[in-house]
């Protein structure tokens, strides 16, 4: 009984196709372009923050968006997924889309937004730095 299970279990393994195009499709942060953040903070409050990105190509999705803390600093960006199973990417320009998130002041002080620029000429990441005073 126990070889039939084993036989069983290695034909359903052998029979899964890795020749899956959706395994070429991948992740890829995209810069923002620009963002809406308000002018102040009232602590305990939360607001809505947009930013602004523009889609590559038809290839390109929105996937997430890219949020890390670290003290008063918050990084954000902008992550797409490319499906290059699709195979017939065009190129688009002008195509600013946004997305928005929710952000709540919880500490008194400030915030520091880092909006993810691209890199530059170096590889260096470069940032739209925002500094938001909570009130």
């Amino acid at each position: 009984m126990k070889k039939i299970i084993v036989l069983l279990i290695v034909a359903v393994l052998s029979s899964c196709n890795n020749d899956d195009a959706s395994l070429n499709d991948y992740q890829e942060l995209l810069p923002v372009e620009s963002a809406m953040v308000p002018d102040e903070f009232e602590l305990g409050q939360t607001y809505e923050i947009t930013i602004f990105y523009m889609r590559p190509s038809t290839c390109h999705a929105f996937n997430d968006i890219y949020y890390r803390k670290h003290q008063n600093e918050r990084t954000v960006a902008v992550v797409s997924t490319v499906f290059q199973s699709n195979g017939n990417c065009t190129n688009l320009e002008d195509t600013e889309l946004e997305a928005s998130f929710d952000f709540k002041a919880t500490e008194s002080g400030s915030y520091i937004f880092k909006f993810w620029k691209g890199k530059d000429e170096e590889g260096e990441d470069t940032y739209i730095t925002v500094e938001v005073p909570v009130i």
